[in-house]
């Protein structure tokens, strides 16, 4: 049996601070570029909960605190439930999935996860996909999980500070 890790007192996690300082003072650029791809994705045909699943299980497989955190909260927001949440985890026997939830899910567990015997996004994880989505919603996904691509490097070599909007969760 494990001992579960102890927690950071508050003022510990008040003070925290980011690998690195905020992006935007080196590379301003990039503000645009994180706009174009919010857009794209805050106005494509895919609903909100499931970018934030999607977003949420990525964060998982990627070992993202700063995903997680940020995914799982924006779905209480939204007024999803902890079950749902929790169960994003196991989503494969998890009861509270539509269809094209879990061919979301599916299809950013494919990209992200290495396959030693064969492509990552096989055709029959494609042909789920596209059982519930058209050609529009796809590249709406892939869009998703583009933006995901990007900013997966900042989130896993700065690590930005759970919980935090991005003006305030960089070092500097």
């Amino acid at each position: 049996m494990t001992t579960p890790a102890p927690t950071r007192p508050a003022t510990e996690q008040a003070d925290q601070r980011s690998r690195m300082p905020n992006p935007l003072r080196h590379v301003p650029e990039m503000a645009k570029v994180a706009e174009v791809l919010h857009t794209a994705v805050a106005d494509g045909p895919i609903p909100a909960t499931t970018v934030s699943l999607v977003q949420l299980r990525a964060g998982q497989l990627l070992g993202s605190t700063y995903f997680t955190v940020r995914d799982a909260a924006d779905l209480r927001r939204a007024g999803e439930s902890e079950e749902r949440i929790s169960a994003v985890a196991t989503w494969r026997d998890a009861p509270y999935f539509t269809g094209a939830e879990r061919a979301a899910l599916e299809l950013v567990e494919a990209v992200l996860t290495p396959n030693p015997t064969g492509e990552r996004v096989s055709d029959e994880v494609y042909a789920r996909a596209a059982e519930h989505y058209d050609d529009r919603e796809l590249w709406s996904l892939v869009m998703v999980i583009g933006r995901l691509g990007l900013f997966t490097p900042a989130a896993l070599i700065a690590k930005p500070i759970p919980g935090r909007v991005p003006g305030e969760n960089y070092s500097d």
